[in-house]
């Protein structure tokens, strides 16, 4: 079996899984109330932190915070992103605007080890690929991959009530 096949029979099976599907709508909530505040923030036009000039990560949101419009473009698209992350509709769109903004805030983080968000940016960046995954079965038609007809070969079950103590097992 190819290895897109068993990738979407596992997508499959796990979405099949309605502990799994809880786990992704606490994901949405947390993602959404971690950038909703920050968002609120800069669209308001204050600092976003009170960290000191002689911090490289300090430095960093002092310039960024003089870049004017762009400082209050990036709190947008942080509220935006949230917003569309509650929206079950909108979700994989909100998760699509979310994954580059994290994705920054975490190599910068690493980068000038920044220890405010050394631990959270990755864990959000690891929450917002895993809500791309679990809506892989909407941006498979986005990806270059040679499309087969899976649908067919992957008969439909009922959800399934067991509890998954091995995450992905």
């Amino acid at each position: 079996m190819k290895i897109i096949a068993k990738f979407e029979q596992f997508h499959l099976q796990a979405r099949q899984n309605i502990w799994i599907g809880y786990f992704a709508i606490f994901c949405r909530i947390a993602l959404a109330a971690g950038f909703l505040p920050s968002g609120f923030v800069k669209i308001n036009g204050e600092r976003f932190t009170a960290l000191a000039n002689n911090h490289p990560m300090g430095h960093y949101l002092e310039a960024l915070f003089y870049t004017g419009y762009y400082y209050t473009f990036i709190g947008v698209m942080q509220m935006l992103a949230a917003i569309l992350l509650l929206i079950p509709r909108t979700a994989m769109l909100g998760a699509l605007i979310y994954f580059p903004i994290i994705l920054n805030i975490t190599v910068l983080s690493l980068a000038v080890r920044f220890d405010g968000s050394l631990f959270t940016a990755p864990l959000m960046l690891t929450a917002v690929i895993f809500l791309l995954g679990w809506d892989y079965h909407k941006l498979k038609y986005l990806l270059p991959l040679k499309q087969n007809n899976t649908e067919i070969l992957l008969p439909q079950q009922s959800k399934n009530n067991k509890f998954p103590f091995v995450f992905f097992g």
